[in-house]
This record gives structure tokens, sequence and C-alpha cells, in this order.
């Protein structure tokens, strides 16, 4: 059992992870260990997680979730598949509590009389300026 939160529990059967050959430099290392992990978590079908946050993480994940509502995560950053694997583990975790969080609810507000009044003799101070800078009219008269 992987804790989230107080509330949130994740059961470690819903992770299943994949070891494949990293890219990159890394020399003969890269081409004899299966140090890249891919892990690859069914959020819309998890029992462990709330149907809100379930929701909200299908949001967050963007591009990392396929059609079928997988989050698919690539670690490869470090050349042990431990540590690799330690990494996918804390950003899955990371993006659970992420979409734990309920978003604040926006009251929609109106300006305030001075500061409309500010904004507008800001404008006026900058027009005057503008109008300082233009050539003197000449008026030549006969």
């Amino acid at each position: 059992m992987i804790r989230i939160n107080e509330t949130i529990g994740l059961d470690e059967n819903e992770i299943h992870l994949t070891f494949t050959r990293s890219s990159g430099p890394g020399g003969q290392n890269v081409n004899k260990v299966s140090s890249a992990v891919q892990l690859r978590f069914d959020v819309r079908n998890s029992t462990s997680l709330p149907e809100t946050v379930r929701k909200r993480m299908m949001a967050l994940a963007g591009k990392r979730i396929t059609e079928d509502g997988v989050l698919v995560i690539q670690a490869r950053r470090f050349r042990s598949q431990e540590q690799n694997r330690k990494d996918a583990i804390d950003r899955l975790v990371q993006l659970i509590r992420q979409a734990s969080v309920t978003p604040r609810h926006r009251r929609p507000t109106r300006p305030s009389l001075e500061s409309k009044r500010r904004r507008l003799a800001s404008k006026l101070h900058r027009s005057r300026i503008k109008q300082m800078r233009r050539p003197v009219a000449r008026h030549d008269e006969p």
C-alpha cells in the first residue's frame, strides 16, 4: 500500500511496471541493462481513488493518459533501474496528490471605483507624456 495522503492509499497491484533498455549516453551500460521504467496505472478503473480525484487526474495527465484511461509514466533519468522505479512511483504519487486538492471556487469580482480612477489617471498621464514628445506646430502668420 502506497500512502498518498491521510485519506487515499494506492494498492501496489494497480501499478504495472515494465523495464526496457534506456536510450542516450551511458556507454555499454545502456546496451546491456534494462534500466528504463514504464509505469502504467489504470486511472479510469482504479478502486483506490475517489471519483472526483479520478476525474481531476485524467484532466491533469494530459498527453500521458491513453484513450482507455491508462496513465503512462516513462522514467529513464537515472542509470539504475531501482532509482528509475522510485522516480516513476514518486511522479505518480505527486500527480495523485495534485489531483486530490480541490480547486477553490472563483467568485467573480468587479474592479473598485478607486482602481478605475487610478487606471484612467495613469492613462491620461501617459497620454500627456506622449503629447509632449510631439513636435511643436508652428503657425506662421503674415
